[in-house]
C-alpha cells in the first residue's frame, strides 16, 4: 500500500488537498486532528486529562471544551507533551487499525504533526502544503471560531518542517488554479 502524507500548518489546505487528492486516487484520506477528538472524548482519556490539567478544562456539558484545553497546553511545551503523552496510545492504536484493515491501493494521512511520528518514515510521498499570511490567519479564525490571540498562540506552538524532508512542497493562494496545478504535480 502507497502512503501519501500531508502536513502543513493549520489552514493551509491539508484537508482541502487530501479530499481532492483521495478523488484522484479513490483511496481513503484520514484526518489524524479527527483521531485525537476521539480522544479527548474517550472518557479514560478525558479524566486522565482533568487530572493533569484540571476540570476548568470542561465545558458546561462536562465534556472536554478543546479551546480551554488549547490555551492551557498552546502556551507550554510541557503542557503540549503532557497532552500528546496521554492521547497519543489511544491515537495510535486507531491509526494502526486502520492502516491494517485498508484494502485500497494507497492511503492518504493527513495531520500537521506527521513528520514527529512514527507514521512519516512510512510515507512513501510527503508532501509540506504551505500558507502564509493574513488569508490563513482569518480563514482558521472563521473556521474554528477562534480570536486573533488564541490562533498566534496555536500558530506558535506548530512544528517547524524542513525543506529537505519533502517530495512536494507547495504555496497555496487558496485558488483553484494552485489546487489544480498542486494535484497534477503529484503522482
Amino acid at each position: 500500500m502507497k502512503i501519501i502524507g500531508i502536513t502543513g500548518k493549520s489552514g493551509s489546505g491539508k484537508s482541502t488537498l487530501a479530499k481532492a487528492l483521495s478523488e484522484k486516487f479513490k483511496c481513503t484520506s484520514v484526518d489524524v486532528d479527527k483521531i485525537g477528538h476521539k480522544a479527548t472524548s474517550n472518557e479514560k482519556i478525558s479524566k486522565e486529562l482533568c487530572e493533569a490539567f484540571g476540570r476548568e478544562i470542561l465545558g458546561e456539558d462536562g465534556k472536554i471544551d478543546r479551546k480551554k484545553l488549547g490555551n492551557i497546553v498552546f502556551s507550554s511545551k510541557e503542557k503540549s507533551n503532557i497532552l500528546t503523552d496521554i492521547t497519543w496510545g489511544y491515537m495510535q492504536k486507531m491509526l494502526d487499525e486502520i492502516l491494517e484493515k485498508e484494502t485500497k491501493d494507497t492511503i492518504i494521512i493527513e495531520w500537521a504533526l506527521l513528520p514527529i511520528s512514527k507514521y512519516w518514515n512510512q510515507c512513501d510521498a510527503k508532501i509540506w502544503i504551505k500558507a502564509e499570511g493574513q488569508k490563513r490567519k482569518n480563514k482558521v479564525m472563521q473556521r474554528d471560531k477562534i480570536t486573533e490571540e488564541y490562533f498566534l498562540k496555536r500558530d506558535a506552538s506548530s512544528i517547524n518542517y524542513e525543506p529537505y524532508e519533502f517530495d512536494y512542497i507547495f504555496e497555496n493562494d487558496y485558488t483553484l488554479e494552485t489546487m489544480g496545478k498542486m494535484l497534477n504535480a503529484i503522482k
